[in-house]
C-alpha cells in the first residue's frame, strides 16, 4: 500500500514534535490505523460495547433507554418551538 502526505491543521507546538522524522512517521501510522479500524479493533465498536455493559451493570434495561430517549427528544423539539 502507498503512502500519500495530506496536510492536517495542528496547533504549533504539536508542528514542533513532528520536525522529527521518526515521530512523524509514528504519528502517520496512528492517523492511518485510527482511520481504518480492523475488525479486531474498532474503537467506535469498544467504546459502545463498553457503554452498553455500564448500563447493563447499572440496571438500565431497553425500556429505560428508550424512554430517556424519547424525552430528550421530546425537550429538544419544545425548544425548537
Amino acid at each position: 500500500m502507498g503512502v500519500v502526505k495530506v496536510e492536517i491543521p495542528i496547533d504549533e507546538e504539536a508542528a514542533i514534535g513532528l520536525a522529527d522524522p521518526n515521530r512523524l512517521e509514528a504519528v502517520g501510522r496512528l492517523v492511518s490505523h485510527m482511520l481504518r479500524p480492523t475488525t479486531e479493533h474498532n474503537p467506535l465498536a469498544a467504546l459502545l460495547d463498553a457503554s452498553g455493559r455500564a448500563a447493563e451493570q447499572a440496571g438500565l434495561t431497553q425500556v429505560d433507554i428508550d424512554q430517556e430517549l424519547a424525552a430528550w427528544k421530546a425537550e429538544r423539539a419544545a425548544r425548537r418551538g
